[in-house]
C-alpha cells in the first residue's frame, strides 16, 4: 500500500497569507495533496507542483471537465450533509451529497465529519460512490476508524483527518491495515515534516541480511566503474546493494567516512563495475550502466531499513578493480569493486575497506534465490558464473 498525506488549507485555516504559509511548508516537506477552496486552486498551482483537491462550491457540482478550475479532484461534503451543516435524510441513499458525487468527474472525493453513528454509516455510503473518502472525527476515537477500516473495501481510498504526526501514525496502523492517507490540519512546519517522515517509514521496505564468508579477493585489472552520486546525504550506516549476481548483493557503504586520502563524499556510493546490479525501490534491479540523473535508487542501512534517493549523477571512469567472492551457505556470490581505500563493505566488526579485506572475513549481503529477467524476479533456471 502506498500511503498519502493530504494538507488541509481551506478558508477555515485563515486568510490567504496564513494558508499560503501552510501550503508552502507542505510543498517543501513533500505532501501528496493540498485541499483548498475553489478560489485558491490557481494560487496553489503558482506555488509549486502538487495534486490539488478543491472543495465544491455547493452540492450542484459541475463535472470535472466544465468546473472552470484546474483541480485534480473535487471534494463534496463541506457546508452540506457531509459536515453536518445540512441534516442527513432519513434515507441515506437519497443524500444530495451522494447525488453530487455521482455527477462529478473522476477522481471524486467525499468529505464526512463523524459526528455520531449515523454519520459513520453515511461515510460507508459515500465510500461506495467516491474514489477517496475523507473522514474527520469531531470527538475522535479509534473505534469509529476501526469500524470504517473493517467495513470499507478497496472501492475507495480512506483518508483520516489528523492534527499531528502521532495521530497520523495511529491512523496508518489501526487494525494493522490502517488508512490509505491522512488529512493533516496543522500550521506547524515541523509537524508537517514529521508526518511525511511517518508516511515514508511505513512505505519503506525492510530487507533481511545474511553474513557471507569471503573466500577470495584478487586484483583483476581495470574496468569501467560507476560512482552513484545521489541528491541526498547518506548516514554513516547507509549504502547500497550491488553485485555481479542478482541473487547475492553486497552491502557497500556510502563514502561518508573521513579519509587521509580524499575528502568524504556523503552523497556517493562507489558501487562497482558497469555490469553489476544495484537494487532499486520495489525490489527490482538495474545495471549500474543504466543509471542516469533523475532515476530512483534504493538506499539501505545496516539494519535493512530502506529509502529512496534520486540519482544526481552517474560517474563512470576506468579504474583498477578487485574481485570479491563470498559464499552464502553452499552458494557463491561475487562482485567487482574498485581497488581503493574509500570503498568499504560491512563486516561483523563494522565497515572495512576492500583493500583490507581478507579471506575468512564475513560481509553483509542481501540474498534471494530468485533469478532476474530485465530486473524483475522470476522463477526459472538461470546460471550466473
Amino acid at each position: 500500500m502506498t500511503r498519502s498525506v493530504w494538507l488541509k488549507a481551506d478558508d477555515e485555516v485563515g486568510n490567504w497569507e496564513a494558508r499560503k504559509r501552510r501550503i508552502t511548508a507542505g510543498l517543501e516537506a513533500g505532501v501528496d495533496w493540498v485541499l483548498v477552496d475553489r478560489d485558491d486552486v490557481e494560487r496553489v498551482r503558482s506555488l509549486g507542483r502538487v495534486n490539488v483537491a478543491e472543495f465544491a462550491d455547493d452540492v450542484h457540482v459541475m463535472d470535472a471537465e466544465s468546473n472552470g478550475t484546474d483541480a485534480d479532484a473535487t471534494v463534496v461534503g463541506k457546508h452540506t450533509e457531509g459536515d453536518g451543516t445540512v441534516d442527513l435524510p432519513s434515507d441515506l441513499s437519497g443524500s444530495s451529497d451522494l447525488s453530487a458525487l455521482r455527477r462529478t468527474g473522476s477522481p471524486n472525493v467525499g468529505y464526512v465529519r463523524i459526528i455520531d453513528e449515523t454519520y459513520e454509516s453515511f461515510a460507508e455510503s459515500v465510500a461506495r460512490a467516491a474514489e477517496h473518502t475523507i473522514v474527520v472525527g469531531t470527538d475522535w476515537q479509534i473505534i469509529p476508524l476501526e469500524n470504517l477500516i473493517a467495513r470499507i473495501g478497496t472501492e475507495t481510498s480512506l483518508v483520516a483527518g489528523v492534527t499531528s504526526a502521532e495521530e497520523a501514525q495511529t491512523a496508518y496502523e489501526t487494525l494493522e491495515l490502517g488508512v490509505d492517507g491522512v488529512l493533516l490540519d496543522t500550521d506547524d512546519p515541523d509537524e508537517i515534516r514529521k508526518t511525511i517522515a511517518v508516511r515514508d517509514s511505513l512505505d519503506s521496505e525492510t530487507l533481511d541480511f545474511q553474513w557471507a564468508e569471503v573466500t577470495a579477493i584478487e586484483q583483476t585489472g581495470s574496468a569501467d566503474r560507476v560512482c552513484i552520486d545521489t541528491g541526498s546525504l547518506l548516514d554513516d550506516a547507509e549504502g547500497m546493494l550491488v553485485g555481479s549476481m542478482s541473487r547475492g548483493l553486497f552491502f557497500v557503504h556510502g563514502e561518508t567516512a573521513d579519509s587521509p586520502y580524499v575528502e568524504s563524499r556523503p552523497f556517493r556510493v562507489n558501487a562497482g563495475a558497469v555490469h553489476a546490479y544495484v537494487r532499486s525501490p520495489g525490489g527490482e534491479t538495474n545495471y549500474l550502466s543504466e543509471l542516469t540523473s533523475g532515476d530512483q535508487v534504493q538506499v539501505v542501512d545496516v539494519n535493512g531499513t530502506t529509502r529512496e534517493a534520486i540519482v544526481g549523477r552517474s560517474k563512470i571512469e576506468h579504474r583498477p578493480m578487485f574481485r570479491v567472492q563470498a559464499t552464502v551457505g553452499e552458494d557463491r556470490v561475487e562482485t567487482l569493486l574498485q581497488n581503493a581505500e574509500t570503498i568499504k563493505l560491512h563486516t561483523r566488526d563494522g565497515r572495512k575497506a576492500v583493500t583490507d579485506l581478507e579471506a575468512g572475513d564475513e560481509v553483509l549481503v542481501h540474498y534471494e534465490e530468485d533469478a532476474r529477467h530485465f530486473g524483475e524476479a522470476v522463477e526459472e533456471s538461470i546460471i550466473e558464473k
